[in-house]
């Protein structure tokens, strides 16, 4: 054992806690090659721990570190009785990193979070698995901590009320350092996606928070000073539809009048969202500007494979302009290597994206995580080659296709290489911001750290980058044919830089 270690006999009234949350690798959504323009440290804020850390005893003593916005010290480490850590797949090799510090320096560690609950077997040396959702495995945990006998793992059934969950602990984190803010309304999905783990995870029926919570937080996250973007990491924002029409959206409209529109909003939905004229006017007029949608694929086999029944016999591309009229910029998540999928997807994909102008366009290899239908299919079948390593942009795939892995592979190179380069994206952001017609709410902001953005695109991109032209071409044809449209431009060239550089 590491001569740093200490023992740690206290007593329940006094724990000193830290919140550790593991660091992302560069991958499609990190943006670590846009936040340099910026000069912001991470994209996403870690909700799910400042959620724990509100679990816990107001008596303890609390601390947070995010690998993404500074370094881990040991420290840090031996300053805490237990230390927590919530993790998604992707940053698994973080988090075991962490996890063996944490041994080394002989303070235990208490773990939960989606890529724990999804395989506890794969982490024997955490102390303290809390599996599934916090609000139900916290409280036990806890309990057994004051009697002096927590157990090794807490898998509870069921799904919490989290319209009794508590707000989170803003004043962990120092804002600042963060591109967009992230909370939650929702946990849940209404369809069963083959692919997808959300229902194993979180159910069926989406539940919901009360208005009163979500303006609390909302003037919580404004009193810490944030004034930028927050993202609804809702599974599916638009699942439980009645309740965000009648109740949720009106008061989200009437507080962001009040407090003259402090924030943007985007969030996560289903293609149906077009089906529904009254709940687009609505979003948008709450400020909501970017909805993520699971497209996946335009060929209906492999939609009806998948079970992805609704994006079945639509007009998928009337849709997305459909919801680009009405204020909403798309941005949409797109799977081949599906069984019925064949060599001519790759050139469908590419055509049907660019026609859509869906700038953001996340393009991956079917992967199959555990505790989806997917996997449980394709193990029966003896086709599962390895754990899902939670990225599906680098050219990785957990099974074996149908389709001549070369092809697949190849093909997949085609789609990202053609869909980023310079002549294809640029072309793709002007198509876009023709059908865009965005509502404008409030008065334009203006931050220091957008002006240094413009600033250094100028330099990176017009006159030392590869994209010189395209780059130049964008910024006069906005600035003079539409004009409101010229920072969304230039933030999206800033966002290509990155892809580019994420597909090599």
């Amino acid at each position: 054992m590491n001569n740093l270690s200490k023992n740690h006999d206290i007593t329940v009234e006094t724990k000193k806690i830290l919140l550790v949350y593991p660091r992302f690798p560069k991958t499609f959504w990190s943006f670590d090659y846009a936040l340099r323009f910026i000069s912001k440290k991470s994209g996403m804020t870690p909700l799910g721990l400042i959620t724990v850390a509100s679990l816990l005893p107001k008596t303890w003593e609390k601390k947070l570190v995010d690998l993404n916005t500074r370094r881990l010290k040991d420290e840090d480490i031996l300053w805490a009785d237990y230390v927590f850590i919530s993790a998604m797949d992707i940053q698994k090799e973080s988090a075991l990193g962490i996890i063996n510090r944490c041994k080394n320096l002989g303070v235990k560690t208490v773990a939960g979070g989606p890529l724990f609950s999804s395989d506890e077997t794969a982490f024997a040396d955490v102390d303290h698995l809390l599996l599934n959702e916090g609000e139900l495995t916290v409280p036990a945990f806890l309990k057994d901590l004051k009697t002096g006998d927590p157990k090794h793992i807490y898998d509870i059934k069921g799904y919490p009320d989290i319209s009794a969950s508590p707000l989170p602990s803003w004043e962990l984190l120092d804002l600042k350092k963060y591109a967009c803010v992230n909370i939650q309304y929702s946990r849940g999905c209404p369809y069963n996606c083959e692919f997808c783990n959300i229902t194993s995870l979180y159910g069926h029926m989406p539940r919901t928070k009360t208005k009163a919570q979500i303006l609390d937080e909302l003037e919580l996250i404004r009193e810490r000073g944030w004034n930028g973007g927050i993202f609804f990491v809702d599974d599916n924002f638009i699942g439980n539809r009645k309740k965000l029409k009648d109740e949720i959206l009106p008061a989200v409209i009437e507080w962001m009048e009040n407090k003259h529109h402090p924030f943007s909003f985007l969030t996560e939905v289903s293609i149906n969202i077009a089906d529904d004229e009254n709940l687009m006017q609505l979003m948008v007029r709450a400020g909501f500007k970017t909805v993520f949608i699971g497209i996946e694929t335009m060929d209906e086999g492999c939609l009806a494979e998948c079970n992805k029944v609704q994006n079945k016999n639509r007009d998928m591309l009337g849709c997305i302009k459909k919801i680009q009229n009405f204020g909403l910029q798309v941005q949409g998540g797109f799977i081949v290597g599906f069984d019925s999928d064949t060599p001519q997807i790759f050139d469908r994909m590419i055509k049907f994206i660019q026609e859509s102008g869906i700038v953001t366009a996340m393009v991956g290899l079917l992967n199959a995580p555990k505790r989806t239908q997917l996997y449980d299919r394709l193990n029966r079948e003896g086709r599962i080659t390895s754990d899902f390593n939670g990225n599906n942009t680098d050219l990785s795939t957990n099974i074996v296709p149908k389709m001549n892995m070369t092809t697949l592979t190849s093909g997949y190179k085609k789609i990202v290489s053609t869909l980023y380069s310079p002549k294809y994206y640029y072309r793709r952001v002007v198509n876009f911001l023709k059908e865009y017609k965005p509502l404008k709410l409030g008065k334009p902001r203006f931050s220091m750290s957008n002006f240094g953005a413009f600033l250094k695109s100028i330099f990176r991109l017009g006159f030392i980058g590869r994209e010189r032209k395209e780059y130049w071409s964008l910024f006069f044809w906005s600035l003079f044919k539409k004009p409101s449209s010229f920072p969304m431009a230039m933030t999206f060239s800033i966002y290509g830089f990155h892809f580019r550089k994420i597909f090599g």
